[in-house]
């Protein structure tokens, strides 16, 4: 089994399973982009390659000629597409999924494997929490073969695209026309490792923040 990511969230998966089903299966985990290398991942010739948080183009070979799963942290077939925990959060979701899915050529369309429901509330760090619980009980499940693939209904799909850097930014027009339920989840969503939220000074700075809590008057 080959385990690919750069993600914490998707090494913290890949550890357990390599330590419960070390006396099944080699394992072959890399931790970043720079470990990647496509020629020995062809030597390690994998029945399964685990493809979890990453978020750079996969050879078609991957994909047509071996078993590559991705995880997704939504329940597809919406919020297909880049950034889904951002873009749920933004849309004011508080129940997610997470989806593991047999990659395919089209963007997150491949026959789910499983599917099991993620609350979106609280912290950026609790939600990553949940999804490597969540990842780690899918994942054994499929090793172990028990699930059925289900083809995902296009009909009911929805595209969003990844979110920039700048698009951090809580602009003045937002602070006088959005809820502070609206703000509270913009600068939540954004917590390390991804662009913080911020405000531009006068001075030419940003004020980046980094948490944020609600409270009534």
């Amino acid at each position: 089994i080959a385990c690919i990511t750069y993600r914490d969230w998707a090494n913290n998966i890949y550890q357990h399973i390599s330590e419960i089903y070390k006396s099944e299966h080699n394992f072959l985990i890399w931790k970043s982009k720079d470990e990647f290398d496509s020629e020995k991942l062809k030597e390690f010739n994998p029945d399964l390659i685990l493809w979890y948080g990453w978020s750079w183009l996969v050879e078609d070979t991957f994909v047509k000629n071996y078993h590559s799963i991705m995880l997704h942290p939504s329940p597809l077939p919406k919020y297909r597409g880049g950034s889904p925990i951002q873009n749920q959060i933004i849309n004011g979701e508080k129940l997610g999924a997470v989806s593991i899915f047999r990659m395919d050529t089209g963007l997150d369309k491949g026959d789910i494997y499983q599917q099991l429901p993620l609350s979106l509330e609280g912290s950026l760090e609790d939600i990553f929490k949940r999804i490597s619980i969540l990842g780690l009980a899918a994942t054994c499940n499929i090793i172990e073969g028990n699930y059925v693939a289900t083809k995902q209904d296009d009909s009911k799909s929805s595209y969003f695209k990844r979110r920039l850097p700048e698009e951090s930014e809580i602009k003045l027009s937002e602070l006088e026309t959005q809820t502070a339920e609206y703000l509270y989840n913009k600068i939540r969503m954004l917590a390390d490792p991804y662009p913080n939220s911020f405000i531009r000074t006068i001075d030419g700075k940003k004020l980046i923040l980094k948490s944020v809590e609600i409270k009534n008057n």
